[in-house]
């Protein structure tokens, strides 16, 4: 049995995946087992920071496996410790709890929030406001935060305690925490999965306001904005806002799996032993990763990915079949006059992959992809837009 055949088989049928096998690859470009290049803008939905195979990344992880690739967190090791530093002293965080998914620093973000209720507010305290359209993750209590009734059918009855407001908003989001008894409000600053909408600077200063004024948790979800991905290091950075959680993951360990929940002056005190834990969360080699790509992910480089980004917005806007572009930095949703499938479809015949987000296209290309595959890689896009 060929790859196809084998996956049909033996991996459970929770992907609809595009007929392409990736085999090998460098940067912005990978390669398939028929053959053909594809110029990358997908970057495995926002992890591959670097692309394919950086040598630096790849080097500082090699590094690591050489000496021990894991140990259990009773113990110390320094690639969590110095990841915990610079992350703190970057944001203005006071420490992080490491984890293995988006879904999981999510997970550690509402617990930080309810448990910040019942300490402080009491103990019928635990309602957080999130989202219409929003997505935090796949596992009960996400799925739960997630604001899209579409992911809930199948697996009711859902962890209680969640409300959603309608993004940009404000009566609404006032609604919601005043006639709830809250503990904290959880917001994407782009909602990727709900179409890369981002939200209004207005919305997101009222919520933070809204937190101060209530004495709740304000979490900022970074899992697919963070990491250089819009710009900034973080995207919460564009607003002036100061969040008392962020989570994030994805491109963090540039490939390797690895989330992380920020805590804030606020929450700074609101774990102790056994409270919350996790086998491979600040797992070494990760964290080998991580520590290459955020040091990596300087004011000068960020100014590039804003570069990149401005080009795409030039090249595609007003362009044939494209009717509006939506997201920030190198997060991008298209909305075209065709479908959102029939354009992937033309992209990966030509070479291209992209992905979607509703009825939009989706663009995550690594954040270092080079200007020449870029422009290569729109000028299709706008092929596939054509009428």
């Amino acid at each position: 049995m060929n790859t196809f055949e084998k996956d049909s088989k033996f991996v459970a049928p929770t992907y609809g995946r595009f007929p392409v096998e990736i085999v090998g690859g460098k940067g912005a470009i990978l390669k398939g087992s028929d053959g053909k290049e594809y110029i990358d803008l997908g970057s495995g939905i926002a992890v591959n920071t670097f692309g394919a195979c950086d040598s630096e990344w790849v080097d500082a992880v090699k590094a690591q496996l050489d000496k021990f690739a894991h140990t259990s967190n009773l113990y110390y090791t320094s690639p969590c410790a110095d990841l915990a530093q610079m992350i703190c002293e970057r944001t203005g965080m006071k420490n992080v709890f490491f984890s293995n998914s988006g879904a999981e620093a999510n997970e550690c973000a509402i617990k930080v929030a309810r448990r910040y209720g019942a300490l402080n507010k009491g103990a019928d305290y635990y309602t957080i406001v999130t989202l219409e359209k929003s997505f935090h993750g796949r596992t009960h209590t996400t799925l739960a935060a997630t604001g899209q009734e579409n992911f809930h059918k199948e697996f009711l009855p859902l962890t209680e305690g969640f409300v959603h407001a309608t993004p940009n908003d404000i009566n609404s989001l006032n609604e919601a925490v005043k006639n709830n008894k809250c503990c904290g409000i959880m917001i994407e600053i782009v909602q990727g999965e709900g179409g890369v909408n981002a939200l209004d600077k207005e919305f997101i200063e009222e919520a933070a306001r809204l937190c101060k004024e209530n004495d709740l948790v304000l979490i900022i979800d970074e899992v697919q904005t963070g990491n250089g991905r819009t710009g900034k290091l973080y995207a919460y950075m564009h607003y002036g806002i100061k969040p008392d959680v962020v989570s994030t993951a994805k491109g963090l360990a540039g490939g390797l799996p690895l989330g992380a929940t920020m805590l804030g002056e606020k929450v700074k005190d609101i774990f102790e032993p056994g409270l919350n834990g996790s086998t491979f969360g600040g797992n070494p080699v990760c964290c080998s990763g991580a520590v290459n790509v955020l040091s990596r992910l300087t004011d000068e480089f960020l100014e590039e990915v804003t570069k990149k980004a401005n080009l795409i917005r030039e090249t595609l806007s007003g362009a044939e079949g494209i009717e509006s572009i939506s997201g920030l930095g190198l997060m991008m949703g298209i909305k075209t006059t065709k479908e959102a499938k029939e354009v992937v479809n033309y992209c990966i015949d030509k070479g291209v992959l992209v992905l979607t987000a509703k009825d939009k296209v989706r663009l995550l290309p690594p954040l270092n992809i080079e200007t020449n595959e870029l422009i290569k890689a729109l000028d299709i896009i706008k092929e596939a837009c054509k009428l």
